[in-house]
């Protein structure tokens, strides 16, 4: 029951901070009280999910065990109801009020069901005492049986015949059972009604005077029962929209008792709602990796701002968690938004509208669209829905198509969430890539900051920190991945071998990534071939990063058109 509304409050967070307050005031409370936390819980446990017996009842399809589980989760209301006017908070006190008791309700289960009746429709259902004239039915029944016994005794030392036995057939109903064996004895008025193979079977009028009385008598106590069922089950439709009314209710305290108790075993922190865009996280985790995972979660910070640290361009290797960072910054604000605290030191959650994300790989086979099509169809509709209070997490854009393609699509989706059509600053945006040129966009953008995820260098070997910190990373680290996830070395070197070479190819780059038109800064004395030369020869290729070599290979030849 709490599970759907506690699906339905992740689904759609609220909008307005003061119901989101309200609801942590809530679990605040109720981590304070542990007591009143495990009684409540205790109840719940054995209210059930009253929410699926509301929509049973409604639609007049409950059966009889289901209804023994609607009058037990009744007996239960009362003392959830105390528990939660007691409860320092408003939004408990709110909901507490909402508990209907229905006291009506549950007298009329206490009066017209049996203690222990079949699951399923059957005999037995409807409790002794409710209705005369199914107590009158039964008896009937009941005593006609009793006869059936005494006969049987009366037959069997009439006729010395020491194993008669009455026997019932939905076909051939009640008969004298006679074995073989004593076929002789049997008296010449009994008819014979059954032959088996190592027995037959008899009718005397007086057996079918009986039979004729059980029948009738068993047929309509039948439907006596299933005419007083019926109406027990309209009556309890008629209080259908209350029970679901005090189960709504209910699950709602179940949700924020399970906020309460998770805040409490795993150490969630209350989130402070503030205004604008904005979001602050110290030493935050992920709610399910941590849980998962046997060892201990690297927490992180986070800092975005719509002013001034808008946009974060996180680069890193792989495996060192940048789809993790950005997984847990969207479910810290989804949780405080819902009504929960969050796995984090401190946090401060700012007005958020949306989250979009585009994170992972997938395809749609069915209507033919690739990876990166289903990619670009997601990103081209956060560029066209995100607003200045959205959040938007952004995992390896453009990795998808050739490397320019994808470095020149990302680039540019970075520049349109920067700023916004009307020239306002954009969504708040994690930006994890490993495409290090993106990096020098913080020079560029006013809003864009560089992080990465922090790596050490081992004996040949990557350890992964787990750590973001400030600054951009210089590799990615992927041929490492490649020997930890059992590639064999002989392709390992080689990849190395052919990295390299790349490293020291001459790339044509348009140097006008940025929007305007390109500078130019024009030599004062007209370049000699020999000082490029002596240029070169003190070039540490090594330490250049991607985008310097690119800028030094583009001023060279310049100089040497000129």
């Amino acid at each position: 029951m709490g599970a759907r509304l506690m699906r339905d409050w992740l689904v759609q967070p609220l909008g307005d901070p003061a119901a989101a307050s309200a609801r942590h005031d809530a679990v605040a409370a109720l981590i304070e009280e542990p007591g009143r936390l495990e009684t409540l819980r205790e109840s719940l446990r054995r209210l059930g999910d009253l929410e699926r017996a509301a929509a049973r009842v409604g639609l007049s399809q409950a059966r009889p065990g289901e209804l023994v589980g609607l009058r037990t989760a009744l007996a239960v209301l009362p003392e959830l109801r105390v528990e939660l006017a007691a409860s320092p908070s408003q939004l408990l006190a709110a909901l507490g009020e909402q508990v209907d008791a229905l006291d009506d309700l549950k007298a009329d289960l206490a009066a017209t069901l049996a203690d222990e009746p079949p699951v399923l429709f059957g005999p037995g259902a409807i409790r002794a005492g409710c209705d005369v004239e199914l107590d009158e039915a039964r008896q009937l029944a009941r005593g006609a049986k009793e006869v059936l016994g005494e006969l049987e005794a009366q037959e069997r030392s009439r006729t010395g015949i020491s194993n008669l036995r009455i026997r019932y057939n939905r076909v051939f109903g009640y008969a004298f059972e006679v074995s073989r064996s004593n076929l002789d004895r049997v008296p010449s008025e009994w008819v014979r009604r059954q032959t088996l193979t190592g027995a037959e079977r008899f009718v005397t009028q007086e057996l079918e005077e009986l039979e004729r009385r059980i029948t009738t008598a068993e047929a309509r106590a039948d439907e006596r029962e299933r005419e007083l069922f019926a109406a027990l089950l309209e009556r309890c439709a008629a209080r259908a929209s209350r029970v679901a009314a005090t189960a709504r209710a209910a699950a709602a305290v179940d949700v924020l008792c399970s906020f309460a108790d998770r805040a409490r075993r795993a150490n969630y922190r209350r989130p402070r709602l503030v205004a604008g865009p904005r979001i602050r996280l110290v030493a935050s985790r992920h709610p399910v990796v941590e849980e998962l995972s046997r060892a201990p979660f690297v927490p992180n910070d986070v800092d975005l701002d719509g002013d001034s640290r808008q946009i974060v361009v996180l680069t890193g290797p792989n495996m060192g968690g940048k789809s993790t960072y950005l997984r847990q910054v969207a479910l810290a604000v989804i949780m405080a938004r819902a009504g929960s605290f969050v796995p984090a030191e401190e946090a401060e959650i700012g007005e958020i509208d949306r989250v979009f994300t585009r994170v992972g790989a997938a395809d749609d086979l069915a209507r033919g669209e690739s990876t990166f099509m289903v990619e670009m169809t997601e990103v081209a509709s956060i560029l066209r829905h995100a607003t200045r209070s959205s959040l938007v997490m952004l995992d390896e854009v453009g990795r998808g198509t050739a490397t320019f393609d994808g470095l020149s699509l990302a680039w540019a989706v970075v520049e349109a969430l920067h700023d916004a059509p009307n020239g306002e600053p954009g969504p708040l945006v994690l930006f994890a890539t490993h495409y290090h040129e993106l990096t020098d966009l913080a020079e560029r953008l006013d809003r864009v900051v560089n992080a990465s995820v922090a790596v050490k260098e081992w004996q040949g070997s990557v350890l992964f920190l787990h750590r973001v910190v400030a600054g951009p990373s210089d590799r990615s680290y992927g041929i490492h991945v490649a020997k930890l996830a059992g590639v064999p070395d002989g392709v390992c070197l080689r990849a190395q071998e052919v990295l390299r070479q790349l490293e020291r190819q001459e790339l044509k780059v348009l140097e006008a990534a940025a929007p305007g038109p390109q500078q130019v800064q024009l030599g004062l004395f007209p370049p000699v071939e020999d000082a490029l030369l002596e240029r070169l020869r003190k070039l540490e290729v090594e330490r250049l990063t991607p985008i310097e070599a690119l800028n030094l290979l583009a001023e060279l030849k310049r100089e040497a058109g000129e």
